[in-house]
């Protein structure tokens, strides 16, 4: 259950449909072969990007026609400031993957909702995994859950196994400040993998803490940290606070997603 109160319990269910498309969209795209073009900061957009966009911000502007968006793929949406509702959106979190000719299939669609400054409702999509997850309220305690190969089931947090907790770390992002971390934090198990599934990692009980302390923009955690918190986690930033969003360029500082684990060392 999410640690953040939702005035208006927007239902983002209505919008997992054009989650769903985006993904099957992308994944077209990618089984007749793509190319990238590199933006101004020098990351990879490809058609599989734009095309989602499309279809994401036309389900938006249909059921949330009063609320801004922030996405990705639309500069001129950077622009604009921060309101006391938005959502972020990414619309193929994991570009590089996606491009991959042996790609792992860690690529996902992105939806987050932030109210007052803090990511209170997501949903995402993981197109080669057919795997949903969402944020829904339920006798007013915001809840996730899942849809994959094993059904619909919810999603939770685990308790720390007796072992020690183990963390998720990026494969491509992995930097001094997180090797640091993970040696103040006695924490020698990781687990790796790309895009927002590393927060799923940690809603679905499989770890129990993801540091990063490589560069983020907000429309890549808004998702993931919504259906984390959800599903019981938290996220802070690198002084122990609460993480917030609104900030300048919509880009990230250092944060700790925790789940069965707080650090000592914060």
């Amino acid at each position: 259950m999410s640690d953040i109160l939702s005035e208006n319990k927007h239902d983002l269910t209505v919008l997992l449909p054009a989650m769903r498309q985006a993904g099957a969209e992308i994944m077209a795209i990618h089984a007749r072969g793509v190319t990238a073009e590199l933006k101004q900061d020098s990351s990879p957009v490809t058609e599989a990007d734009k095309a989602a966009e499309r279809i994401l911000l036309a389900a938006l502007a249909e059921h949330f026609p009063d609320i801004p968006v922030i996405s990705e793929e639309n500069p001129d949406s950077h622009k604009l400031s921060a309101a006391p509702c938005y959502f972020l959106v990414d619309p193929l979190d994991g570009t590089r993957e996606f491009l991959r000719a042996d790609s792992s299939g860690a690529f996902t669609v992105n939806i987050g909702l932030i109210e007052q400054g803090r990511a209170s409702q997501g949903t995402i999509y993981a197109p080669a995994f057919d795997r949903l997850c969402w944020t829904v309220f339920e006798r007013d305690n915001l809840v996730a859950y899942q849809d994959d190969k094993n059904g619909i089931t919810a999603l939770k947090i685990r308790a720390l196994p007796l072992s020690g907790p183990v963390a998720v770390a990026s494969r491509s992002h992995l930097d001094p400040n997180t090797s640091d971390f993970l040696t103040r934090e006695s924490i020698s198990e990781t687990l790796s993998i790309g895009s927002s599934l590393k927060f799923l990692l940690l809603a679905d009980g499989q770890a129990d803490i993801y540091p990063r302390y490589g560069p983020t923009m907000e429309w890549d955690t808004a998702a993931g940290e919504a259906i984390l918190r959800a599903a019981g986690g938290t996220v802070l930033s690198e002084d122990g606070r609460q993480h917030v969003y609104g900030k300048a360029g919509w880009k990230n500082g250092p944060f700790i997603a925790c789940a069965g684990y707080l650090p000592h060392s914060l």
